[in-house]
C-alpha cells in the first residue's frame, strides 16, 4: 500500500524538524501510541494499540532513521508485530520544504506491507484506515507544533 501527500505547517523548518525527532511529541500524535522510547539517535521503539475493522491489536516494534539530512528530511523504516493479528512494516520518505520564513511543507511518501489477520481484511478497508490514521497524525502534529511553539514563545 502506498500513501503520498504533503501538509503545510505554519512553523519554520527548524521547529518542524525538532518536533519530528522528539519522542514526546511523536508519542502524543501517533494514533494509539502507548509507549515510545528513544533508543539511540537513529532509533525508537514503542507500542501502539490499533483497531482495524473488527481487529484490535497491540503492536510492538521499532523504527530506524536513515538518510538523515537535517533539517531537510530522512527515511523511516519500521516494523511492528501484533501477535495473531499480524504484522505491519514499511518505509516512509519525509522531506521538509521551507515555505517562507514561517511555514513548512512536509512531504511524505509511505510504502507499507501487512500480513496475518489484518491482511485478510482487504485492501479497501486497509487503505481507508491508513488514510484516516495519516490524517489524524498530521492534524494532531500540526496542532501540537503550532501551539507548542507559540506557548513556548509566550513563556
Amino acid at each position: 500500500m502506498e500513501l503520498k501527500d504533503s501538509v503545510k505547517i505554519p512553523k519554520d523548518r527548524e521547529t518542524v524538524w525538532r518536533a519530528l525527532n522528539d519522542a514526546d511529541v511523536l508519542r502524543q500524535v501517533i494514533p494509539g501510541c502507548q509507549e515510545l522510547v528513544q533508543e539511540s539517535a537513529d532509533s525508537m521503539t514503542g507500542q501502539i494499540v490499533l483497531k482495524v475493522g473488527p481487529i484490535k491489536a497491540k503492536f510492538s516494534g521499532g523504527v530506524t532513521f536513515s538518510d538523515v539530512v537535517a533539517p531537510e528530511g530522512y527515511t523511516i523504516t519500521g516494523e511492528g508485530k501484533g501477535g495473531i493479528a499480524g504484522f505491519a512494516k514499511g518505509t516512509a520518505r519525509v522531506r521538509l520544504e521551507a515555505d517562507g520564513p514561517d511555514a513548512t511543507v512536509l512531504h511524505y511518501d509511505v510504502n507499507t506491507d501487512v500480513g496475518g489477520k489484518i491482511a485478510q481484511l482487504g485492501a479497501r478497508l486497509l487503505d481507508s484506515t491508513a488514510k484516516k490514521l495519516a490524517k489524524q497524525f498530521f492534524d494532531d502534529f500540526n496542532k501540537i507544533v503550532s501551539e507548542g511553539a507559540t506557548a513556548g514563545a509566550a513563556a
